[in-house]
């Protein structure tokens, strides 16, 4: 045996502490270790920290309150390349805490701390760990603002070409909150952080593409980083990424960044010259172009630069499309369907959408026919498909040659569809896309008609969806501007569909109904149905809309119901003409449709305008019906001659009335009187008859037995009763019939007999002016007669006028039944009997009583040859000469107007 060998160990130096091992199942220990000045414990002890925080969420804000982060905080920057890595690994979990990420961000040395772990001298576990706690901390904006003016951004930058796949996905993920803030979309550009981010999309992890898409539609937001986007040939590579069906669940982001570099007329520009657009509608489509190869191959063409991994994409493309073309026996020979998630194929119709909505892109759109790729979507069976690709169709509509495109596309007939779907956001894109293709377009509201869409559209007038409800109003305004549509829409019931919809509280329904009301309101029968199912009170209660365009239309429909005058007085009779004169005296409400609908309300209502304005001009003709009450105050309500007429007798000026109408009752009573004359004259015969026969009546009465004279007098009593009870059931009947029959006024046949004498005595003289003078004297001697300068304080007509009305016991009085009458009477019957026998002059009211006419006449010594000159403007003297005309701008015509 070999002699043992004692080895020679030498003992620890006197001043060292020999070695201990220390065992802690305790947090607060740990973190104690955390203030060593061995770095080999403090490493342990950032070891044993990061693995206590992985366990749950509790342990971080335990650890935070033992002071555990401002320890780790100061090791992270400390000389020691372990304890750093330790302390960064710690603090990287940790700032998944709220509260944790609350202290770091009032701790001055947290983001140069992390800034600096991200530097080339480090490993990659302190850029994943650093990358995660710099993506918590900027979930806050202002964390956001603090990273960026530290410099965190190019480091980030740099690390996404690590090789590690946590420290690619640490770094865009912190990249892509930080494009959150403007600054940093602005610097990425200069930073040169575009490519890096697009070459991220080769990754082979799904989470790290899905974030560099994210962060790609935040940057492409700014438009420079469009431009510098475009020229790293971004479109190519983000077409040949929604090329691979194996990344369809990223295709959505993908068309997301899409749809922002659209926006730019230039991207536009470079993607129909590569022949992008059409590759990109071939793949949403779930379709290839013919002129394509068959394998993908022209979209290989398509991309410029050389890329890395196009032989990957290219077979996982070839292997996916064989299966498809395996599985799906409908496909044509040399096509291969690639499908594509709904989702992705509603965000690029939403992209095509919002490219749209320039002029120069919707032109660029509408020559790469991406009408025919929508017009394919609303055949989709998502509703989300379909509502997007209607609204992109409404966009592309406002080019006029897509409206004929899209009609010769056959795009109208999925939309007509779309209106009866059960969806709400269905039937709004798909009104709002036929309202924008029927705007001067009549071969599209033809087309609506022939396939059979005037219904659903009249249907969406009620349905739930308020934008439905105003789009489909604005395509049936536009189908009106048809006539033979107009009344076939009228025909399908619209007049009683547009009435609910007034009574919205949503001020674009309420705007958009309107006007469709005011298209269709357009003839006599349409007003009348209109007015008869009550659609008038929620159109003049749109008056009282704190909205200009709704108040706009409004007026504008009332302009066009107050053509009738029925309609117009029951305008009146409901208040219309008071808002409209509340419009007009306001400062910030007045407007021309609002004057408008007034003054047309007045004209075919001249009782109310002669109340109001106390003018009727030469074009007014007063008709059966018109009636004076006098001049209205401001804020009195001007009712209706049958309000009037309910009145109690009052003392009050009487309300005089014009009905030239024959006396229905007179030629009635009349017609009684004659047959009743012919029914006496046969009684009278039959008694005669009788009287003569008396004698044998007696003595046959005498001949018959008593009991039968009983039976004969019971009979007679029986048919007396029976008599009787019919005479009661008439007489009720006729009470019920008077109370329920319709007012009417009281005819004049006084009146009547003025127009007929006027009509045959001075309607056949040659001369205006003779004819005007004739009818002055003709007037005067119907009113009483002249009345001397000074004397007509004398002239008694109170009293006989007031006669009148309590001999016919109400406040209306027919104007033929005054016989002394003053300026007001007077000149109110001049125009009444003129405007019969067309003789043109106006009635103007003035103050106290007064009225006068005014008529315009040429020169009365007119010679032939000399110059003429225009006619002049006289008032008619009915008072002191009757017949005498008083030039306009004379002292004495002043003085008849005035007291």
């Amino acid at each position: 045996m070999g002699k043992k060998v004692k080895k020679d160990e030498k003992p620890p130096p006197d001043d060292v502490f020999d070695t201990l091992s220390v065992e802690s199942r305790q947090a607060g220990t740990v973190v104690l270790m955390l203030s060593s000045p061995e770095e080999d414990v403090q490493s342990k002890a950032c070891e044993a920290i990061y693995k206590f925080v992985t366990k749950c969420d509790e342990n971080k804000k335990q650890l935070l309150d033992l002071g555990a982060v401002g320890h780790l905080l100061t090791l992270m920057q400390s000389e020691d390349k372990i304890v750093r890595r330790n302390a960064c690994m710690a603090v990287g979990v940790m700032t998944a805490n709220p509260d944790v990420r609350k202290y770091l961000r009032k701790a001055e040395a947290t983001y140069p701390a992390l800034v600096n772990l991200l530097g080339p001298d480090e490993d990659d576990v302190c850029h994943e760990f650093s990358a995660l706690a710099l993506s918590n901390m900027a979930t806050e904006f202002s964390s956001k603002a603090a990273i960026f003016e530290h410099g965190g951004l190019e480091p980030l930058i740099r690390c996404l070409s690590a090789h590690d796949p946590d420290v690619q996905k640490n770094c865009i993920e912190a990249i892509a909150l930080l494009l959150m803030d403007y600054q940093t979309r602005r610097a990425i550009k200069d930073l040169e952080g575009l490519n890096p981010i697009l070459e991220v999309l080769k990754s082979e992890y799904q989470i790290i593409q899905k974030l560099g898409l994210l962060a790609l539609e935040r940057a492409s937001q700014d438009g420079e980083n469009r431009s510098a986007l475009r020229e790293l040939e971004a479109i190519s590579k983000l077409i040949d990424f929604v090329a691979h069906p194996e990344w369809n669940d990223l295709h959505v982001m993908a068309v997301m960044v899409l749809s922002n570099l659209l926006e730019d007329l230039e991207s536009l520009e470079l993607i129909k010259e590569t022949g992008g657009l059409k590759r990109l509608v071939a793949l949403i489509t779930d379709q290839v172009p013919p002129d394509e190869e068959p394998k993908g191959g022209k979209g290989d063409k398509g991309d410029k630069g050389g890329k890395g991994s196009r032989n990957a994409k290219k077979s996982a493309a070839k292997d996916s499309k064989k299966q498809e073309s395996a599985d799906s026996s409908e496909a044509p020979p040399g096509e291969a369907i690639i499908p594509t998630l709904p989702d992705a194929k509603m965000c690029a119709a939403k992209a095509i959408g919002r490219s749209a909505r320039s002029a120069e892109n919707r032109k660029i759109l509408h020559e790469q026919e991406a009408e025919k790729m929508l017009i394919h979507l609303l055949s989709h069976e998502s509703a989300d498909v379909q509502t997007a690709a209607a609204q992109a169709l409404a966009v592309m509509a406002e080019n006029l040659a897509s409206r004929d495109s899209i009609r010769e596309w056959e795009g109208i007939p999925p939309l007509v569809k779309m209106l009866t779907s059960e969806s709400g956001s269905v039937k709004e894109a798909a009104t709002l896309a036929l309202a924008n293709l029927t705007t001067a377009n009549s071969n599209n509201c033809m087309e609506i008609q022939t396939q059979i869409g005037i219904e659903p559209l009249i249907g969406c007038l009620g349905d739930a969806q308020e934008e439905a409800v105003a789009n489909a109003a604005c395509v049936l305004t536009n189908l009106a501007q048809i006539e033979l549509l107009r009344v076939d829409v009228q025909n399908k019931g619209v007049i009683r569909a547009l009435i609910d919809p007034l009574s919205s509280h949503n001020v674009t329904v309420q705007s958009k109904v309107a006007l469709a009301v005011a298209a269709y309101v357009c003839d006599s029968d349409s007003r009348e149905n209109f007015r008869h199912s009550d659609g008038l009170p929620p159109l003049i209660g749109l008056l009282r809309s704190g909205n200009d365009e709704v108040r706009r239309n409004a007026a504008w429909a009332i302009t066009v119901c107050a053509v009738d005058e029925p309609t117009a007085a029951e305008i009146c009779k409901l208040g219309g003409m008071e808002l409209l004169q509340e419009i007009q005296t306001s400062s910030t409400r007045k407007s021309r449709f609002a004057e408008a609908a007034l003054q047309k309300l007045l004209d075919n209502n001249l009782s109310a305008k002669y109340a109001l304005t106390g003018t009727l001009c030469s074009t007014n003709f007063i008709e059966n019906g018109f009636y004076d009450i006098g001049q209205l105050r401001p804020g009195t309500k001007f009712q209706t001659l049958e309000q009037y007429a309910k009145q109690e007798l009052n003392e009050k000026r009487p309300i005089i009335m014009i009905n030239a109408k024959p006396d229905p009752t007179m030629s009635q009573a009349q017609s009684q009187a004659d047959l009743d004359g012919k029914q006496d004259g046969s009684k009278n015969s039959v008694t005669g008859k009788s009287s003569r026969t008396g004698r044998d009546s007696k003595t046959e009465g005498r001949s018959h037995s008593p009991m039968k004279s009983r039976k004969q007098q019971e009979k007679e009593e029986k048919q007396r009763e029976e008599e009787l009870a019919a005479q009661l059931q008439r007489e009720a009947e006729a009470i019920s019939a008077a109370e329920n029959k319709p007012f009417e006024a009281p005819c004049d046949p006084t009146l009547l007999k003025y127009i007929e004498e006027v009509s045959e005595k001075i309607q056949p003289l040659p001369t205006s002016r003779e004819q005007v003078k004739a009818l002055a004297v003709y007037v005067a001697d119907k009113m009483g007669g002249s009345i001397e300068r000074g004397q007509l304080s004398n002239f008694g007509w109170e009293l006989p006028i007031s006669q009148i009305k309590y001999e016919l016991k109400s406040n209306v009085i027919p104007l033929g039944k005054i016989k002394t009458g003053i300026h007001v009477h007077r000149a109110l019957l001049f125009k009444t009997l003129a405007d019969k026998i067309a003789v043109s002059c106006s009635l103007v009211r003035g103050e106290y009583n007064r009225a006068w006419n005014e008529v315009l006449l040429p020169e009365e010594d007119f010679t032939p040859g000399a110059p003429k000159f225009p006619p002049k403007t006289y008032i008619v003297d009915l008072i002191h000469e009757p017949g005498h005309l008083l030039r306009l701008d004379t002292p004495e015509a002043q003085s008849y107007k005035k007291i």
